[in-house]
């Protein structure tokens, strides 16, 4: 069965007479400013919300394409994750976000955790999220730099090959670096594993 996810709009309304709509190529395309859209569950549960200064809306493809967005992803009434990015898009019945360019993941915590990436992809149906290119988390005693991350629903990061992980000391210079196939950030622990297939993993200690 088809999930349904409920769609929450809100636009100032004396934007309404200065979006009109575009005509391309038989594709009708509803211009939008000022953009605040919250999404719901079917149980009435509110998953995520959207903001963007410029957006679009593609009727023949159900699609929005929003411009320098910010996302809050909700657990309960409470915000999770914030993510903003250059550019994203909205498709497939709301189940498909994608972000694209200079994409920000933020933890609300006392110490923020922070995970950079240049990919975002999300299919609401499922419980992970998947980051891709140039992967960069941080928080105040570590880096772990990897090319792809997958971020699941227990706040476990999973990073893949190549993964680097550095220790910084109080001077947030470079202490201890370990080199693997893959890691594995808890959020909730603050605990980092590491797994090679091969079983190495190389460490260098900076003195």
């Amino acid at each position: 069965m088809t999930n349904i996810y409920r769609l929450i709009i809100f636009i100032p309304f004396f934007f309404l007479g200065c979006a009109p709509n575009v005509i391309e190529e038989n594709k009708v395309i509803q211009k939008i400013d000022s953009l605040d859209m919250n999404i719901y569950s079917n149980q009435g549960d509110k998953m995520y919300s959207i903001s963007s200064p410029n957006s679009s809306y593609n009727i023949s493809e159900l699609k929005f394409e929003l411009e320098k967005p910010t996302i809050n992803i909700f657990k309960g009434e409470k915000t999770k994750y914030i993510i903003s990015s250059e550019e994203s898009t909205l498709s497939d019945n709301n189940r498909i976000l994608k972000l694209k360019g200079n994409v920000i993941l933020k933890t609300l915590k006392q110490n923020e955790d922070i995970l950079f990436a240049d990919n975002f992809i999300w299919n609401i149906e499922e419980t992970d999220y998947l980051l891709e290119g140039n992967i960069r988390f941080e928080n105040q005693n570590i880096i772990l730099n990897s090319s792809k991350a997958i971020l699941g629903s227990d706040s476990i990061i999973e990073f893949f090959n190549p993964v680097k992980y550095i220790i910084k000391d109080k001077n947030n210079k470079n202490k201890y670096e370990i080199n693997s196939e893959n890691a594995y950030y808890n959020l909730k622990t603050e605990s980092v594993s590491f797994k090679a297939q091969d079983k190495r993993v190389k460490s260098i200690i900076y003195f």
